[in-house]
This record gives C-alpha cells, sequence and structure tokens, in this order.
C-alpha cells in the first residue's frame, strides 16, 4: 500500500509540472560504482558544480537496482523542473555497477546517459568492504572466512533476481567481496550498451590524490564549464583503517591479476595498480578459497 501510494502521489507531481509547463529534467550523468570506491564523494563533488540540479533523494533513487518496480514517472519526479535553471542532472548508486538487471535498464530507458565508474584497486576495496558490512552489522564472520564463504553465498543468486527481481538478494548486496572487484565483468554491459564515448572510468586513489584534476576530466566529460568546488573532503569513508594482512594481499593480488588485466584492456583505462611483482595466475590456494577457475 505504501508503494503504491508513493508512486501515484510521484504521478500526480510529474502530471502537475507537465500541465503548469515545469517538466522534468532527465537525468543526463549516473555515478555507477563501485562500493568503497569513493563514489559517494564524486557524486558529492559533481553536485557542488552551480550547474548541476540534485536528485531530490539525497544521492541517489536506486530505481535501476532495487526500486524498479516504482515505475518511470516516480523516477522522473526525483529530479530537478527544467525551469530551475540546471543544465544538468543525475544520481549515484554503487549498486548500478553490480546489479544483474541495472546495465540493461539503464541502456534501454536513459540511451543518451554518461556513465562515470569510480574505481579503487579491487584488495583494498574488499577490506574496506567486509570492515564497512561488519561495522552494519550485516557481517560476522572474519574476512578471510568470509572469503571463504563468498562462492557458496553467492550461488544462484543473480540468477534469483533476474527471475524475481524483487528478490532481496543479501547475499549478492552484502556479501561479494571478490565479486565487485570484477570490474570489467561489470563495465562491459555499459560500454556495449552505451558506447565508450558515454562512459568514463576513475581511478580512486587518483581522485583522493588530486580531486580538481580529476573532477576536471569528469566535468568535461559531462559537458560542463570547469569548476573548483574549494575543498574535497571525503565522504563516507570507513573508521577501519588496519591494513590489508600481507598474506593475504598477496593471495588476492594473484587473484585479481587477471580480471585487472582485462580492465586495463578496457577503452579509456589508462591507470594501473601498483601490483609488485609479474602479474600472476591464481594460486591454488586462492582457487580453493575463492571458488575460481
Amino acid at each position: 500500500m505504501g508503494n503504491a501510494l508513493t508512486v501515484a502521489r510521484a504521478r500526480l507531481t510529474h502530471v502537475t509540472d507537465r500541465v503548469s509547463g515545469r517538466h522534468r529534467m532527465t537525468p543526463g550523468y549516473l555515478v555507477v560504482g563501485t562500493k568503497r570506491g569513493g563514489s559517494t564523494s564524486l557524486a558529492d563533488w559533481i553536485e557542488e558544480h552551480p550547474l548541476v540540479g540534485p536528485c531530490r533523494v539525497g544521492k541517489g533513487t536506486h530505481y535501476f537496482d532495487i526500486h524498479h518496480h516504482r515505475g518511470r514517472a516516480w523516477y522522473d519526479a526525483q529530479f530537478p523542473t527544467t525551469g530551475e535553471g540546471y543544465a544538468l542532472t543525475g544520481e549515484s548508486s554503487p549498486y548500478y555497477m553490480f546489479h544483474p538487471l541495472a546495465a540493461q535498464r539503464v541502456v534501454a530507458e536513459l540511451p543518451q546517459v554518461k556513465v562515470v565508474a569510480c574505481l579503487r584497486d579491487p584488495v583494498e576495496r574488499a577490506w574496506s568492504h567486509h570492515a564497512y558490512e561488519v561495522a552494519r552489522g550485516h557481517e560476522t564472520e572474519s574476512f578471510e572466512r568470509a572469503l571463504e564463504l563468498e562462492p557458496e553465498r553467492l550461488a544462484g543468486e543473480a540468477e534469483r533476481l533476474a527471475a524475481d527481481p524483487s528478490y532481496d538478494a543479501p547475499h549478492w548486496r552484502y556479501h561479494a567481496y571478490l565479486r565487485r572487484g570484477h570490474y570489467a565483468e561489470q563495465l562491459a554491459p555499459y560500454l556495449q550498451g552505451l558506447g565508450p564515448q558515454q562512459v568514463l572510468v576513475v581511478q580512486s586513489e587518483a581522485l583522493f590524490a588530486d580531486p580538481a584534476a580529476q573532477l576536471a576530466r569528469v566535468f568535461d566529460f559531462l559537458g560542463l564549464p570547469a569548476h573548483d568546488g574549494g575543498d574535497h573532503r571525503a565522504l563516507n569513508a570507513g573508521r577501519d583503517r588496519s591494513p590489508v594482512p600481507e598474506a593475504v594481499r598477496e593471495r588476492l593480488r594473484a587473484y585479481y591479476a587477471p580480471h585487472d588485466a582485462a580492465l586495463y584492456a578496457l577503452p579509456g583505462v589508462d591507470f594501473r595498480w601498483p601490483h609488485p611483482g609479474p602479474a600472476a595466475a591464481p594460486t591454488t590456494a586462492v582457487q580453493a578459497r575463492t571458488g575460481a577457475a
């Protein structure tokens, strides 16, 4: 009943806007990920541009992942009207890069949209992701035990989501510590559906090392004039500053080597994470631990 009332209100607002001549803006950009990769900070810094109209529900609507059932009228109602003087609007959800249905929905409904992905070293991302879920109460296992459990936890989750979009998929959302670092396969449907000219990949480490330079790239990509937003503070940063144990780091470096190589081969990816030593195939121990082939 609550969702039906929300949708009805959104439709009424949408109709009222059109009758009064205040058409809603269509999102021109989406920050699609990755989780624990800096997307919250990047989305906030983009909205600091005076020509960017903010999404009305904060960081993002989650329309293309968990709220798609609410309908396009509800989605449209979350953005500014054309009369408010903005040149561009958009939103952010790191789940848009990982939800198995999100990319195809984006391509179908927003074929002109520009997609920005902010990617962090997958080893550091996985470690941070685990600490984040522990802090939120979604995880009770140690990091290494969670990696061991991941294949079992994720088995069949994507298929269940595809068959039933209302399925909550808690393991897919919260416990994909390794899988979320498979960046190339997650970017592929956006690159194929929208084209490389509509996809920008930003390295998270470069963003936080020099926010002004990376934001200049983002604004240029979005067709916006340069803007200096001043002091850029990282948002949603984790409190657990403990380093990844070296033995775990080495195993994960090996695990991610082929996935990183696939990412580096994508158009527009001009950075590398500093991996000591030559790239190696996953070891037998890692294969057993992660279920990798």
